[in-house]
């Protein structure tokens, strides 16, 4: 899992990024970028850090430089201009999940193992707790 929030330009985007790795994703929905969208940026920013990947076109590049303005210490993730084309349409949503994991290893994206957690009914069934001889199950 990616440490980082990694925002995008739109749905398609999520999706493309959702099969390559497993994060945190917002979409800003182009250039409308609304109070709402930088405000999450901006928590997001605070919370876990964010990884900025725009499409390899002007519009994307425009949008890239808008949330960096506003949020300067963000990563910059890139896919290749030919990574991300097909039939002539340009974006993210294009790449190959191969093309947006290089991106990400690029911008230095921290990757996270995710940690196991037993719920109360695990504990039970396992008779970590509830049990006479729970304190000494957990020891071993």
């Amino acid at each position: 899992m990616i440490k980082e929030v990694i925002v995008v330009e739109g749905k398609d985007d999520i999706s493309a990024v959702k099969k390559a790795v497993e994060a945190e994703v917002i979409a800003v929905n182009g250039y409308g970028i609304n109070k709402d969208s930088m405000d999450k940026i901006r928590e997001a920013a605070m919370r876990t850090g964010v990884i900025i990947l725009t499409d390899p076109d002007h519009a994307g590049e425009r949008i890239r430089r808008m949330i960096s303005k506003r949020v300067p210490d963000a990563k910059h993730a890139y896919i290749m201009r030919e990574e991300g084309t097909k039939n002539g349409n340009i974006g993210v949503e294009n790449a190959e999940p191969e093309a947006i994991l290089r991106a990400l290893n690029s911008a230095k994206a921290v990757f996270e193992e995710k940690s196991v957690v037993f719920s109360a009914r695990d504990m039970m069934f396992f008779k970590l707790t509830g049990a006479g001889d729970s304190k000494m199950r957990r020891q071993i």
